[in-house]
């Protein structure tokens, strides 16, 4: 459960859309985000794609990630990228209210059968795939027809909210734990097999895989990706992998990425890799913990503020924000229902809503590094969070909330130590421990509507609702099984 503190430039972004003086995400609905001219597009596909050919790319594929949390592609051969910067890839809307077994509910304003939309590959990060021998990745952004920007584009909203910090003159360092469990390839009902039953953290998982943990980390290397550790973890066959920390679109894409390669490596060893809260029920399970960092000027603003542990005020506002904020954000970045089955006391997955200094049981951690580095590495960790979120909507609604609590001026309250678990009864706010606890949640929160824009904020509702409905009787067993080789 590493901390991915190292400061690093990552992969740049888009340009920087404008964005509105009125709250976290400017004006009502979502602020403009205009498209290059399409001559500039074709220009820089032109030159990308004769970059891919000379590394023997063939096709590229193209993702975005619903409100399930289910990565989605769409792939073009090499000859059509120009055509696809220019004028896009068919992508019909009512993927914005898929669940996770494909199923499709609906909302007031996304859903049905009429419409569509264009996806179109972000030039700055296609890179090739280094497991996947003539295939390159983007991730996409999607948009009406018209070329205005798609009210429900999940990297869009994104993009806004990291341009909402920077109106406010802060930049933003972000890091997403990547976790999986490793298990033997075999048909979707089969029970995980592992290929390694060595002790938690122990040397003989990794000396039982090193030629697949080596080639994970080639690959990861070789798509311009900076690891920073890869270690065993807990549970049967787990393991993570930390990459430095960039900007909060930048490190959403590289979550995406990073487990798209860990499958493709898995592939070629006769592996399969579960990202899910829990691959076997009453067993530790894998989060998706959500590192950020707020920089002002160079200077790290968790370091040398009159607040607690030395955080600035604009830090310790934004943190209280964030803190406030865990129940309705559950909805976003501990999407499934599976998710709850992970988030349970004294097992470090952050089931209460409390901070603390390096405490591994609190919901938000204060990770301040070691002394002579603090000042570089200083950051905030979300351990309520996993990989069923969808990134993007993570890392921006945490921004969101963060930033409302930042222009509020919000004080942390006083920071626990120990095990919450262990507390006196109504001592320490227990986080909600049912997706329709969260959704109840979610529903009340007007900086969050404002922020996602009422089609994206209804239809990511609409899909918790839905799911929320469809697992209501599912024992714990059930919803494992149905989930695990989902994500």
């Amino acid at each position: 459960m590493s901390t991915g503190t190292v400061a690093s430039a990552g992969l740049a972004d888009s340009s920087e859309p404008p964005v509105g003086p009125t709250g976290p995400a400017g004006p009502a609905g979502p602020a403009a985000v205009a498209l290059p001219p399409r001559a500039e597009r074709a220009e820089r596909a032109r030159q990308a794609a004769e970059r891919l050919r000379a590394g023997g790319v063939e096709a590229v594929a193209v993702t975005w990630v619903d409100n399930a949390g289910i990565a989605r592609a769409k792939a073009v051969p090499l000859d059509g990228l120009v055509h696809a910067a220019q004028w896009g890839v068919g992508a019909a809307p009512c993927f914005d209210v898929f669940l996770a077994d494909d199923s499709i509910t609906t909302s007031r304003l996304i859903g049905g059968p009429t419409g569509d939309l264009r996806l179109y590959p972000d030039l700055d990060r296609v890179v090739p795939l280094a497991a996947q021998p003539g295939w390159a990745w983007a991730p996409g952004e999607r948009y009406t027809q018209a070329g205005g920007p798609h009210p429900g584009c999940q990297r869009l909203f994104a993009r806004r909210m990291e341009a909402a910090a920077a109106t406010r003159g802060l930049g933003v360092k972000a890091g997403i734990e990547v976790e999986w469990t490793v298990a033997l390839a075999g048909p979707p009902q089969q029970e995980p097999q592992y290929p390694t039953y060595g002790p938690a953290y122990g040397m003989q998982r990794l000396t039982d895989l090193s030629d697949y943990l080596r080639d994970v980390l080639r690959a990861l290397g070789e798509q311009g990706l900076t690891v920073l550790q890869i270690h065993p973890e807990y549970a049967p066959g787990q393991f993570e992998v930390s990459l430095a920390p960039e900007g909060p679109v930048g490190a959403a894409d590289t979550s995406v990425l990073v487990r798209h390669t860990i499958r493709a490596v898995g592939a070629r060893h006769g592996l399969r890799a579960s990202f899910a809260p829990v691959v076997e029920a009453g067993a530790v399970g894998n989060g998706g913990h959500l590192h950020l960092s707020l920089w002002h000027d160079g200077q790290n603003l968790g370091r040398g503020g009159p607040g607690p542990h030395g955080l600035t005020a604009e830090a310790e506002g934004f943190l209280a924000g964030v803190l406030g904020a865990l129940p309705e954000l559950l909805v976003l970045g501990c999407s499934s229902p599976a998710g709850y089955l992970r988030l349970v006391p004294s097992h470090w997955a952050g089931a209460y809503q409390c901070w603390g200094l390096e405490n591994r049981e609190a919901a938000l951690r204060l990770v301040t590094g070691s002394s002579g580095e603090r000042s570089t590495v200083a950051n905030a960790e979300v351990k309520c969070f996993d990989a069923t979120a969808n990134p993007y909507l993570a890392v921006g609604a945490v921004l969101a909330a963060g930033l409302a609590g930042l222009d509020q001026r919000l004080a942390l309250p006083p920071e626990f130590t120990g095990d919450p678990a262990h507390a006196a009864p109504g001592t320490v706010p227990r986080l909600p421990a049912g997706p329709a606890e969260a959704v109840a949640a979610y529903q009340k929160s007007a900086v969050l509507r404002e922020a996602l824009g009422d089609p994206l904020f209804e239809a990511v509702l609409a899909v918790r609702q839905a799911e929320v409905e469809q697992y209501a009787s599912a024992t714990p067993e059930q919803l494992v099984a149905a989930t695990r080789w989902r994500y």
